[in-house]
């Protein structure tokens, strides 16, 4: 029988609807995107021309309300994702939020709780590990390409949250809207990396602030933040293994992700030119066995059925996960990261401030 499709309703107009999601739903059979809501109508309904969206509002109400929206998908920005996802959750429709959930720990652990007691399927939108590379990197592991894991070391180098930034991103200058390279970053690419090779047993941090003004160019005012732009951590995962993060945003010259792991057997290497907006995967190479230098790795083909789509693996990614929640959805699993993962991560961030105030008390 065909199935029908899953009617989706869009909340926010920004840059990451546009380059991320809208493109990402667009190439999949299984969804129709029905609406999309912004505070702005007029460009609400821009995008929907451009988009084929059949409905615009200015009003979120209108896409939680519909009769015909099956899931709602939360786009805005991070202070309002709690709010949201209180009542899409009401109103019994799956939701996804785009990572972070929320602006803290235990809002986030609230909003787990309301979608179990309510039934209703939960996404979060941490989609890296759906890449071809990232999944390919935890089957290695699994497979015992490196034999007993010793260590997990990951680098990370954006340009994002420079010290000069529009008054429009002002609302992530307070650290308390959650908002920033630590909570955003660590985020992504801890999901990644943790779920590749196991969650922290335990760690310490040093978080800190390199850039404590930030200026407003069309103003030239000054504004001063203790948002955080760096973070390096150090521990032990439960297996074991040791690991180290280290991430930093407002790098001009930003390096991109490298991840490597050894073990008693091998070792694995990660890495891409870029940390975000990638047009190509990340390069998996590695060396076990009798071997003395990395060797390519091949992603092979049944890792990338998306690799003709014409979309930059960033977007492929989105993808990747609103197929894994279109399967749950028809076979009753959890393949798709959800609110519990998003916990997850929120508690692996709590650890980094909290033991990083404890160096510097």
């Amino acid at each position: 029988m065909r199935r029908e499709k899953i009617r989706v309703g869009i909340v926010g107009t920004g840059s990451w609807t546009q380059y991320g999601h809208l493109p990402a739903l667009q190439l999949l059979d299984e969804f129709e995107i029905f609406a999309i809501a912004g505070r702005k109508k007029e460009k609400a309904k821009e995008i929907a021309r451009k988009f084929n969206i059949p409905h615009a509002f200015d009003d979120e109400q209108a896409i939680v309300n519909h009769p015909n929206i099956d899931l709602v998908v939360i786009l805005t920005p991070a202070l309002d994702h709690a709010r949201l996802a209180r009542t899409v959750i009401a109103a019994r429709k799956d939701v996804y939020s785009e990572w972070p959930l929320s602006t803290t720990t235990t809002e986030s652990e609230e909003l787990l709780a309301l979608a179990e007691a309510k039934g209703v399927r939960h996404i979060v939108g941490l989609q890296r590990r759906f890449g071809p590379s990232a999944r390919y990197m935890r089957d290695l592991v699994k497979q015992g390409y490196v034999g007993q894991m010793r260590s997990a070391r990951m680098t990370v180098s954006v340009d994002a949250f420079p010290p000069v930034m529009p008054a429009i991103y002002s609302w992530s200058f307070d650290v308390a809207n959650f908002a920033n390279t630590v909570s955003v970053y660590v985020g992504h690419f801890g999901d990644v990396l943790f779920n590749a090779v196991g969650f922290p047993e335990a760690l310490t941090a040093i978080v800190k602030n390199q850039y404590p003004v930030i200026t407003i160019p069309e103003t030239g005012e000054k504004v001063p933040t203790v948002r955080p732009d760096a973070v390096m951590a150090i521990g032990t995962l439960e297996n074991g293994s040791l690991f180290s993060i280290q991430i930093e945003g407002a790098q001009r010259h930003r390096t991109g992700l490298q991840i490597d792991i050894t073990g008693t057997e091998g070792v694995l290497r990660i890495t891409n030119a870029r940390a975000f907006e990638n047009k190509d995967d990340n390069i998996v190479e590695g060396v076990n066995g009798d071997g003395d230098t990395l060797s390519p790795l091949p992603v092979p083909a049944e890792y990338r059925p998306l690799v003709n789509s014409g979309l930059d693996v960033s977007q492929q990614d989105v993808a990747y996960l609103y197929s894994a929640y279109a399967r749950d959805r028809n076979n009753g699993t959890s393949e798709a990261s959800n609110f519990k993962d998003a916990v997850k991560e929120h508690r692996v961030i709590d650890q980094m401030f909290q033991t990083s105030e404890a160096v510097f008390v």
